[in-house]
């Protein structure tokens, strides 16, 4: 076992704390040979007596660099070295973007996860790549919802957990415990390309702001991703409720029957209404993510904020206003105190 430091005491007293990997549990670690991973997989080969884990090692091939085959034999060998179960997933295809490719790698993590019985999938993500996704989502003008990405776990199946255990730790600490422990780090080229908008955020923005604003820029992005973690969980709960309350066929519904009975005889199945009366009622912060959570079920792509805002303005608009097409042609239109939603053309059109 390596000698004890301070990063191998931070991520076990993390773990505990947090409740993250219980202990005698098969954990599939997600290893690019980079140095993030390298170095959880270490500090989790170093604490394993500690927890009784059963490790495994599973390793993406993307195929959109030339020595990705490469890359892959190198982390073979690494387990093969560790003496710990190894598995590759190659991309069918390569990924168009780096949005597919991690839809792409969480999707054959899981299937890995699944078929060899391991519970826990757990990846090399630090506080620095935290910080990168705050800025980046911030920039794309992502909601809080985006600004709190990576967050410390998530269901990936009904069998398997996410786990992103190094969250406070930086890339400055892994770089340094990788080369303490004299660990082969598999440099990948394409973190180097700056036509990627993250790669220019690490290389580039990260360092200007550490230089000129604050030299705990990581940490402090990171701290405020967490902050904001644990308020979407609140909202999300809130909106929930506000969901039943005012979503045709929940309570709204059933307190005015009437107009509910009307709605559903006048247009069919594919209509979808929401009590916009009952919804006025609610601070804007959750009117917002109400309509937000109805258009994320009807349309074709996610909504964009003048999306919401333009459902939002019928909240207090006269009767029989409506909206122009939504992505697919959806449309909605004030009918007393519902807005209805239909593909259908609209009745009683405005004047």
């Amino acid at each position: 076992m390596a000698e004890w430091s301070l990063l191998h005491a931070h991520l076990h007293q993390t773990l505990k704390q947090r409740q993250l990997l219980p202990k005698q549990q098969r954990l599939l670690v997600a290893v690019s040979g980079g140095q993030d991973s390298l170095c959880l997989l270490h500090l989790l080969l170093n604490l394993q007596p500690k927890w009784s884990w059963q490790l495994g090692i599973a390793h993406c091939n993307h195929c959109w660099r030339p020595d990705a085959e490469t890359n892959a034999s190198y982390v073979r060998e690494l387990a093969r070295a560790l003496q710990i179960p190894y598995f590759v997933a190659t991309a069918p295809e390569r990924p168009k973007s780096e949005a597919s490719a991690r839809q792409w790698r969480y999707q054959a993590l899981t299937e890995i996860a699944v078929a060899q019985n391991y519970a826990y999938v757990v990846t090399g993500h630090t506080a620095s790549d935290r910080a990168e996704t705050l800025l980046y989502n911030l920039i794309r003008g992502s909601g809080t919802d985006g600004l709190q990405a990576l967050c410390w776990q998530r269901t990936l199946s009904p069998e398997v957990q996410l786990v992103r255990p190094m969250l406070t730790i930086t890339r400055t600490e892994t770089a340094a415990f990788c080369q303490t422990h004299h660990l082969n780090v598999w440099e990948d080229a394409t973190n180097q390309d700056l036509k990627y908008a993250r790669n220019r955020i690490r290389a580039e923005l990260l360092p200007y702001l550490k230089s000129h604003f604050n030299p705990q820029v990581e940490q402090t992005l990171a701290q405020t991703a967490e902050l904001l973690q644990a308020e979407v969980e609140y909202w999300e709960s809130a909106t929930e409720a506000w969901w039943q309350q005012v979503i045709s066929g929940a309570d709204a519904a059933s307190q005015d029957a009437n107009q509910a009975a009307q709605l559903e005889s006048n247009h069919p199945a594919s209509a979808t209404a929401i009590h916009r009366v009952r919804l006025r009622s609610a601070p804007l912060a959750l009117q917002r993510r109400v309509l937000r959570k109805l258009l994320l079920l009807l349309l074709p792509t996610a909504p964009t904020f003048e999306h919401i805002e333009k459902l939002l303005l019928l909240l207090n608009a006269p009767n029989r206003s409506q909206t122009d097409p939504f992505p697919g042609g959806l449309i909605a239109q004030v009918e007393g105190d519902w807005i209805r939603l239909s593909t259908a053309t609209p009745i009683n059109k405005p004047d």
